[in-house]
């Protein structure tokens, strides 16, 4: 399979080179019998080259370069409304192509991490739709079964990653792209924070809104992959530096519409039902019911709302100059752009603020909001018989997420009855992209080798480092407060030999006081963490008395904040000094 800690695996034992990797995806991809997934694909001699080179990377540098490049040899394709220098653009429409100089921002990182480019994908045309159908390169065909269609409008990209074609694929989503042909594949769509991914060299379909998209096999893929992919780009005006919301720790409070809708798929209803009565069971998940009122208002203003507007931008000119090379279906959607006002978009923008604020104030309290990622799953016939009815249909629990600057994550859910994926998205505010890949692994792959926790995004704000020696550290009881905050370790080591621990009276839980000495000291063990400063401050304020914030020095002679004590706490405190660590003092016979 086409997993990314097999390939990795397999290139450090010795038993695949990125040279047999490639080939057998061509061999893949010629047995697929799945033309319709690809627009263009890169040149096989090309290909080859690239991964002799890897090959004599490997060679030479041996398991270093899959620590230097951290997707080595993994083969990926990208959906074609993203630039691919000397590629054409085509975003599904051979009249609108283009050939850029310069590949999207995501590709070049990810071709910089060692990943290898195969090919650019089938879509709906100018990224609108939400069925896979809208393309004159031909329906794409869903993964599991032919005869339902693969959603789009990111088709190709998902097949591609749900037929093992790929190890990983770049979609986008505006109202659902990078979830819905997960949710209908049976494979994980990572929706980040709009901002997050650059969208320099993507056409762009509601430009305010538009995402890249990630889709793999596993939640630690797609979050491997994001951690290349995710970072600030100045060139691209909507890149922000989003700020992280650390995992969760001590079990997830989830909310779910009170207005569930599944437009009489009863399979799909009772798929949802049984993943909710799993997830019930557990003693660390809590559900509740929310009013879906605001979320589905708001989806609402995506295609009966002044945003329709936006898809003019990249389309308009086109189909004002050659009405007929535009897709009908696509054609009349993207008409609709012109019955709109600069008036009616400012009145959109009030209502949509009125939207967010309810939803905020219904999601006020829990940490995700649950959804299946489509309501139902349509036959490839009934969609071309009713296009925009059953397009609608898919995007009921989809189009509110960027509107409201949100992430998701789409992963497989129960299986229907009917043996159709049933696929389900977690949701979380701005910056919850950490917490719900956490969450969503914990949750839905309870085989999961590669936990997401404790591989947070790189920091983009200011930080401090803090060292902690007792209930703080890794896997004591009080280590949520930092990993909650989004801090992350960065070393275990230990103090400078002045210091004696004491194990302190009367704390819950058990806690030790460090102090500096002038005389027979020790060095005691300690982790440093690194925290976000805009947490600091409430994380101080949490600590109790007889604890502080200090100044303390580390064993090569640096000086970092960490937990200090009241010396009249050590008084009547055991001395535990000889024991090295609060660990060891724990596990004391």
């Amino acid at each position: 399979m086409m997993e990314l800690a097999t390939l990795q695996a397999a290139y450090r034992d010795g038993s695949l080179t990125p040279s047999q990797c490639v080939q057998q995806v061509l061999d893949r991809i010629a047995s697929s019998g799945r033309d319709e997934i690809w627009i263009s694909r890169v040149d096989e001699a090309a290909l080859h080259d690239t991964a002799r080179e890897l090959d004599r990377l490997l060679t030479e540098e041996g398991h270093g370069v899959l620590a230097r490049l951290p997707l080595f040899g993994v083969p990926f394709a990208v959906k074609d409304n993203i630039d691919v220098a000397g590629m054409p653009t085509t975003a599904a429409c051979p009249a609108f192509a283009y050939t850029p100089q310069r590949s999207a921002t995501v590709v070049e990182r990810l071709q910089a991490a060692g990943a290898i480019l195969i090919g650019k994908t089938n879509l709906d045309q100018f990224a609108t739709g939400l069925v896979g159908t809208r393309s004159p390169y031909g329906p794409v065909r869903n993964a599991i079964d032919p005869e339902y269609v693969s959603g789009g409008s990111s088709a190709g990209s998902a097949v591609a990653v749900a037929l093992g074609l790929v190890g990983f694929s770049l979609g986008t989503d505006t109202a659902g792209s990078g979830r819905v042909p997960a949710g209908l594949n049976n494979i994980v769509g990572l929706k980040p924070t709009p901002g997050l991914l650059s969208t320099r060299g993507v056409v762009p379909a509601c430009r305010t809104l538009d995402c890249v998209s990630i889709f793999a096999r596993t939640v630690a893929d797609s979050w491997q992959v994001s951690q290349v992919a995710a970072g600030y780009d100045r060139e691209d005006p909507y890149s922000r530096q989003i700020t992280m919301r650390g995992p969760q720790r001590r079990g997830y409070r989830i909310a779910i519409p009170a207005q569930l809708e599944f437009f009489g798929d009863a399979a799909a209803e009772q798929a949802f039902a049984a993943m909710l009565a799993s997830l019930r069971e557990r003693a660390d998940c809590s559900i509740d019911v929310i009013d879906y009122a605001p979320f589905r208002d708001a989806a609402s203003l995506l295609y009966q709302g002044p945003w329709v507007a936006e898809r003019l931008e990249a389309a308009g000119p086109l189909l004002a100059a050659q009405p007929d090379a535009v897709h009908p279906v696509v054609a009349g959607i993207v008409r609709q752009g012109t019955d709109y006002s600069a008036l009616d978009a400012f009145k959109g923008q009030y209502k949509l603020a009125a939207l967010k604020r309810a939803a905020e104030e219904a999601l006020a309290g829990y940490d995700f909001l649950l959804v299946p990622t489509t309501p139902t799953m349509p036959r490839m016939e009934a969609v071309l018989e009713q296009p925009v009815l059953l397009n609608s249909q898919l995007g009921y629990y989809t189009n509110f997420v960027n509107f409201f600057g949100m992430a998701a994550l789409a992963v497989p859910g129960r299986q229907r009855s009917d043996g159709l994926p049933a696929g389900v998205t977690l949701i979380g505010a701005g910056g919850a992209d950490h917490a719900l890949a956490a969450a969503a692994q914990a949750l839905f792959e309870a085989a999961a080798a590669a936990p997401v926790a404790s591989a947070p995004l790189a920091f983009n704000e200011p930080t401090v480092q803090l060292a902690v020696v007792g209930a703080h550290l890794e896997g004591q009881p009080l280590n949520w407060q930092l990993v909650e905050r989004g801090a992350r370790k960065l070393i275990a080591t230990q103090t400078a030999p002045q210091y004696r621990l004491y194990a302190l009276r009367n704390t819950t839980p058990p806690k030790p006081g460090l102090a500096r000495v002038t005389e027979q000291g020790a060095a005691i063990e300690i982790e440093v963490w690194e925290l976000p400063l805009r947490r600091f401050g409430e994380f101080v304020a949490e600590i109790p008395q007889p604890l502080g914030i200090g100044s303390l020095e580390l064993a090569d002679g640096r000086w970092v904040k960490g937990f200090i004590c009241e010396p009249a706490a050590i008084a009547d405190a055991e001395d535990i000094t000889p024991f090295g660590g609060w660990r060891a003092y724990l596990k004391r016979g």
